[in-house]
Formats: structure tokens, C-alpha cells, sequence
């Protein structure tokens, strides 16, 4: 055998063999906790080329880096609240990279974790719409459990390092997941808070669907006006309460 077709043939086995070990991450993938509905409707993301670069690029990441959440909490949001019970969406961007934060959630961090900035401004904003103390616990999968869907747009991150997972993979899919609730499914709320999120969610039919959009809750974002008073959680309930629908328990 030439050289030549010597190093196509171990090309080849070595493609298949990183196309099998793919495939298994996927089926371990798909085998996480997410609510039975999610699959049904994400499934497809997970054959596609993208995904599987994805796959690979995250394997190796939380093989050498510390990477946030914990693996068995990147798809928590799926898992919260399910297609069925989705009636709001609150979009983030990555999740949170200082050490016990991000928990699958947008905004979201677990009991006994000290609420970041942002979800502390969140917190301060619904007090004064809705009159509700400020909770003690910044685990929001409270609101998950009543249909709300915590997303963030890329679902890892490494350690101390903001955006670090941007671009490999994680938009396309988090795309995906918007386009199917806004064409499947009615009255949904989104909000969208600062220009990332408002981005992301351009393509979303007004007409369809319900889109609040105010500046990010961030303390520099929110302190230079446009989000404190934008009243979002009281026009979201009002929203939900007009079809039907119970209010969230902000």
C-alpha cells in the first residue's frame, strides 16, 4: 500500500473512531435529565454537525479546564421546566463564571449562594412592581417549577472567564430552541433585558407572542436607566392572566 493511501486510511479510521466517540457523548447527552417533551423537540439539534463539534469541544473543556455548571446541570433549564409548561422565557447570555454560581438556570444561583448584582437588581425591581420582599435564596427554580424558562444563550463557561464558550456552538442551538417555542407554541412571554438578548430574540413574532424588552439588570446597565421601573414582571402576569393562563409567584 502506498503512503499516501496509508494516511487516508488512518484518517478515515480515526475520523470514524472520533465520529463513534461523538456519537456516545451525544447518547449521554440525551440521557441527562431533560423533561421527555424537550427531547422530543431538540433531539434533532443533536445529529447536526455543529452539535457534534460542540460535543467534542466541551468533552475536552471539562476534561482540562474548570468549566461552570457542573455537567449534570447544563441542560437544568430543560429539565425545570418543561416545553409543555413553558409560558415565559427570560434569556441570559452565559452562565454565571465565579466559583458554586451558575446552576443551569439563567440568573439563577443555588440556595445558600449569595445573589450576583444582577439578580439582585432583578430582585429590587420586582419588589417595587409587585410589592414582594426581597427573597432571602437566589434559586429560581421556583419560577422554573410554574413555566418559566431560565436560557441562557451559550449553557457553558469556564472559570473566571465571562463569554469564554462564545461562538463554539452553544447560540446555534439556544437559536434553535427559541424559533421552536415561537413557532410552535402562543402567548409566550419573552424578555428580553439588554441588547444581546433583544438580538437573539429579533426574529420572534410580536403578533404571536409577547416581547418585553428593557436595558440588562447588570448594576452598570441598570444604573444608567431603563431598568428599574420597566415593570415586566406585573405586564407579564397581566399578559398571562389576559389568556387564561396563571400569574408566576415572582
Amino acid at each position: 500500500m502506498r503512503k499516501e493511501q496509508t494516511h487516508e486510511a488512518l484518517f478515515l479510521i480515526l475520523s470514524k473512531t472520533r465520529e463513534i466517540e461523538i456519537s456516545k457523548e451525544i447518547i449521554k447527552i440525551m440521557d441527562v435529565k431533560i423533561a421527555t417533551s424537550w427531547k422530543e423537540k431538540i433531539a434533532p439539534e443533536f445529529e447536526k454537525d455543529y452539535f457534534k463539534d460542540l460535543v467534542a469541544f466541551i468533552k475536552e473543556e471539562y476534561q482540562t479546564q474548570k468549566i461552570y455548571p457542573a455537567g449534570k446541570n447544563i441542560f437544568n433549564a430543560f429539565e425545570k421546566c418543561s416545553f409543555e409548561d413553558t409560558k415565559v422565557v427570560i434569556l441570559g447570555q452565559d452562565p454565571y463564571h465565579g466559583a458554586g454560581q451558575a446552576n443551569g438556570l439563567s440568573f439563577s444561583v443555588s440556595d445558600g449562594i449569595p445573589s450576583p448584582p444582577s439578580l439582585v437588581n432583578i430582585f429590587k425591581e420586582i419588589a417595587s412592581d409587585l410589592g414582594k420582599p426581597i427573597p432571602k435564596s437566589g434559586n429560581l427554580e421556583r419560577w422554573a417549577g410554574q413555566g418559566v424558562l431560565l436560557l441562557n444563550a451559550i449553557l457553558t463557561v469556564r472559570a473566571g472567564q465571562a463569554a469564554s464558550h462564545h461562538n463554539k456552538g452553544w447560540e446555534k442551538f439556544t437559536d434553535a430552541v427559541i424559533q421552536t417555542i415561537a413557532a410552535e407554541k402562543e402567548g409566550i412571554v419573552f424578555l428580553l433585558w439588554g441588547k444581546y438578548a433583544q438580538e437573539k430574540g429579533s426574529k420572534i413574532d410580536r403578533q404571536k407572542h409577547c416581547v418585553l424588552t428593557a436595558r440588562h439588570p447588570s448594576p452598570m446597565a441598570a444604573n444608567a436607566g431603563g431598568w428599574f421601573g420597566c415593570k415586566h414582571f406585573s405586564q407579564a402576569n397581566a399578559y398571562l392572566s389576559s389568556r387564561g393562563k396563571n400569574e408566576i409567584d415572582w
